[in-house]
């Protein structure tokens, strides 16, 4: 038995390398350098997801659960849990400088409190530093209540998070 709550899908702008997820009524978590684990880090309060393309859209999948799931099934690269509050009840996935054209469901679909986010990543080195006009890169991000907890690495295997990490 599944305990998905809700799913959607939409592409997401991206520009200089990142999509965010951000509540607009406070900051979602400590500060958290992008060389950590070279899938997510956390500035000024805002969650920031790093992608291999320079400019374009990504295809990004949100499943929200009631409880925490297993990791997303599929040849995914990358997979990084990151905890993540919500002041207002409104953390969402949000372009850097547009607007998605189709929103995604909000993440922090119990209200406000800590949520759980597991973001998994395929596709980051097919056209990293580019600006594709096709989607090359796919991210599955799965939200759960949960309180705050370390960061935790469950896969590292592509070449643009190696990068990242390194510098």
């Amino acid at each position: 038995m599944s305990d998905e709550v809700e799913r959607g899908s939409a592409r997401v702008p991206v520009q200089y390398h990142q999509f965010n997820i951000s509540d607009e009524d406070g900051p979602t978590g400590p500060d958290l350098d992008r060389g950590h684990n070279g899938l997510v880090q956390v500035t000024d309060g805002v969650t920031i997801v790093l992608t291999g393309i320079h400019t374009g859209d990504v295809d990004v999948t949100v499943t929200l659960h009631a409880s925490e799931p297993v990791p997303g099934d599929g040849d995914w690269q990358d997979i990084v849990e990151i905890s993540a509050h919500s002041a207002s009840g409104d953390l969402m996935v949000r372009g850097l400088m547009d607007d998605l054209d189709e929103e995604l469901p909000v993440l922090s679909f119990s209200g406000p409190g800590d949520y759980r986010l597991r973001i998994h990543v395929r596709g980051r080195d097919a056209a990293a530093d580019l600006a594709p006009d096709e989607v090359t890169e796919w991210y599955l991000i799965q939200a759960w209540p949960a309180p705050a907890a370390p960061v935790t690495a469950l896969r590292h295997s592509d070449g643009y998070g190696m990068s990242v990490r390194a510098h």
